[in-house]
């Protein structure tokens, strides 16, 4: 068979559902585990993170050089991030939303909570205080919190993928201009 005609084993999207689906299980299993812990991942945790999802789309790449012609340009490369991205959102966003609004509701109760005793401990008025509980309340719902997550899930992997693939792209020499 003449392999220019041969149809890599692999896509962009393959690899990034394959590793979207892994990402929607270990992203699920860090929210339950730091929500069941009280773990606060607006700090040195969270960012930790980021280190995983990072892992993650570095090895989608990898799955994809190797299963593939062997190069992955710049923008394949952020694409398997969209990939990953989308396919884990898609799966976590309606699951963050069943988890907080009938398994562990009172997640959202301690955030307000934070964020209350974070604007005293910045000094704020009692009544700006009170304002801004009053602003965002309406958004600190169970769904809203989905909504987001699907956003920032999306948008994270692409700019994760955006970092990662300066590292891990290789240029097809064949196919420079």
């Amino acid at each position: 068979m003449n392999m220019e005609s041969e149809v890599p084993s692999v896509t962009t999207r393959s690899a990034g559902i394959r590793f979207g689906l892994i990402a929607a299980v270990i992203g699920i299993t860090l929210m339950v585990v730091f929500s069941m812990a009280k773990i606060d991942t607006n700090g040195p945790v969270g960012w930790a993170t980021y280190l995983i999802y990072a892992a993650l789309v570095f090895l989608a790449h990898k799955h994809f050089k190797e299963n593939g012609d062997g190069f992955m340009s710049f923008g394949q490369g952020v694409g398997i991030g969209f990939w990953i991205g989308l396919i884990s959102s898609l799966i976590s966003a309606p699951f963050t939303y069943i988890y907080l609004k009938f398994v562990d509701s009172g997640m959202i109760d301690r955030a307000l909570e934070k964020s209350q005793n974070d604007m005293i401990e910045r000094g704020m008025d009692e009544a700006a205080i009170e304002q801004a509980m009053e602003i965002s309340a309406p958004f600190m719902t169970a769904g809203s919190f989905a909504v987001v997550a699907l956003i920032i899930g999306i948008i994270g992997y692409v700019i994760i993928g955006l970092v990662v693939s300066i590292f891990t792209q290789k240029r097809n020499p064949e196919m420079s201009i």
